[in-house]
């Protein structure tokens, strides 16, 4: 144990397990974690409405985790430069330990922090912070970023060797004159004005324990299913951990830890619902390398070409596919999950995006902020490759002039329209003949399900066929 005071600053990452900033800090006589909400940051990034719901959960539990090692979370409000540098003056702290943020938007305001820290003799030490590998560790032989998803997975399998960091027994105590400061969650003002977070308490649990628990769940239950019940939005075929590693609750090599103690080495791992589970926790360690290599991405296309298409701005069309109320069920039932559950299947994230991209003409960084704003998993470097895949934009991206039929897609991933029933249930009693192109219906089955197109259920806002004539013109027109 090291003598003195050390401060723990607490980012996403709200675990006790595999987290190296943490057991490094436990080394000391006193230890302060800090939390800090910067209410007047002015990164167009920061947390959105779900996220923030989600954020006050995370901060929540995890001090109650800590008060069960003898510690607590300080959580204060300000600029982290400013709070930091006074905590650490009043505490005489010698050290700030934190787990390294890999968000490009950051890193002037990390310069600052670490700068005003150091100019008053307090050291800085980080480590590893919520991926695998650094974004800058795997590049090609020439030094260079890859592009292409499939040659950045196999280069990790050469490097990746599994471990897990646990958790420390006991934490040092906060000093006396720290353990009746500011404690209080709610006093960051986090949860939104509007009452639509309310119902995510029966969508979500948050917190290290419930992630461990269903990365523990699913392994046994579900992944053996996993590559053809990922793509069926109407079964719970999914890990649903996307917002758990976001908020650092679990970080990505415990989930492979627990996927090696279940089924061994990856590198010989052959069943292929397990190997494109990992490749799916690889995806997001890709999104990341793309982000720091390309960090204009969050707002600017990667191809380059692309920043001449001819886009278009409809408030109109655009409020009807953020309210689900297109005419497609399958756009519709999604953009319904989204809202209602802070959620989206991501399969029908596809759908729904390029909807609004190819069918609608509106760009994709309209829908980037939307999805920012209502995703409890909302993550920057996942969002942006995301929509810059499905505009055709990206790295490794889906071609522009493959557009998604809504109503084949329906169709094909669920055939019998219980997705649809579920999130659009005015149309529940439709036939799953019908269900995806309800306006064809035969008046009969219409009046019998108690579907009014045009009344209780909207007409298509756009014609599919010419949507698509339009989208393609579009994308021509652009390599002109």
């Amino acid at each position: 144990m090291s003598n003195g005071t050390a401060i723990l600053w607490v980012r996403n990452d709200f675990r006790l397990n595999d987290n190296l900033a943490l057991l490094e800090a436990a080394r000391f006589a006193k230890l302060i974690p800090i939390y800090i909400w910067d209410e007047n940051d002015t990164n167009p990034w920061r947390p959105g409405r779900a996220s923030q719901w989600w954020l006050h959960q995370s901060i929540s539990i995890f001090q109650k985790r800590l008060q069960d090692l003898g510690s607590n979370l300080l959580i204060l409000k300000g600029s982290p430069d400013v709070e930091l540098s006074r905590v650490a003056k009043e505490s005489q702290a010698s050290v700030v330990f934190w787990n390294r943020s890999y968000n490009p938007s950051e890193a002037k305001k990390i310069a600052s922090i670490t700068k005003a820290l150091k100019e008053t003799s307090v050291a800085v030490e980080t480590f590893q912070g919520n991926l695998l590998c650094s974004p800058v560790e795997l590049l090609k032989k020439d030094g260079s970023p890859y592009l292409v998803y499939t040659p950045f997975w196999r280069n990790f399998l050469t490097k990746y060797t599994p471990q897990k960091i646990d958790k420390p027994s006991k934490l040092p105590a906060i000093p006396n004159e720290f353990k009746h400061s500011e404690h209080d969650v709610s006093a960051l003002q986090l949860l939104p004005e509007l009452s639509w977070h309310e119902n995510f308490h029966k969508y979500w649990n948050p917190g290290e324990q419930e992630a461990l628990k269903q990365t523990k769940s699913f392994l046994k239950k579900k992944i053996a299913d996993y590559n053809s019940a990922r793509d069926l939005p109407a079964i719970n075929g999914t890990s649903k951990l996307s917002p758990y590693l976001h908020f650092g609750e679990i970080h990505p090599q415990r989930i492979l830890w627990l996927v090696f103690e279940e089924f061994g080495d990856l590198e010989n791992i052959t069943d292929p619902n397990i190997v494109q589970f990992c490749k799916e926790i690889l995806w997001r360690e890709f999104s990341y390398h793309l982000l720091n290599h390309f960090p204009k991405t969050p707002t600017h296309p990667l191809r380059e070409s692309f920043k001449n298409f001819p886009w278009k701005k409809n408030k109109q069309l655009f409020n009807a596919w953020k309210r689900g109320q297109t005419g497609y069920p399958i756009v519709d039932a999604g953009m319904r999950q989204l809202w209602q559950t802070g959620w989206m299947h991501n399969r029908v994230r596809m759908i729904t995006a390029s909807f609004l991209v190819k069918h609608l003409g509106i760009p994709w960084q309209e829908g980037a902020k939307w999805f920012w704003d209502t995703l409890v998993d909302a993550d920057l470097a996942s969002n942006t490759q995301g929509w810059q895949w499905t505009a055709g934009c990206g790295a490794d991206a889906q071609p522009f002039f493959r557009i998604f039929n809504p109503m084949t897609q329906g169709e094909k991933f669920d055939p019998e329209g219980s997705y649809v029933s579920n999130w659009c249930p005015e149309l529940a009693n439709i036939p799953p003949k019908w269900i995806y192109q309800p306006w064809t219906a035969p008046n009969e089955v219409l009046d019998k399900a108690r579907v009014r197109i045009g009344d209780n259920y909207p007409h298509p806002i756009v014609d599919h066929k010419e949507a698509r004539y339009e989208a393609i013109l579009n994308y021509e027109s652009m390599k002109k």
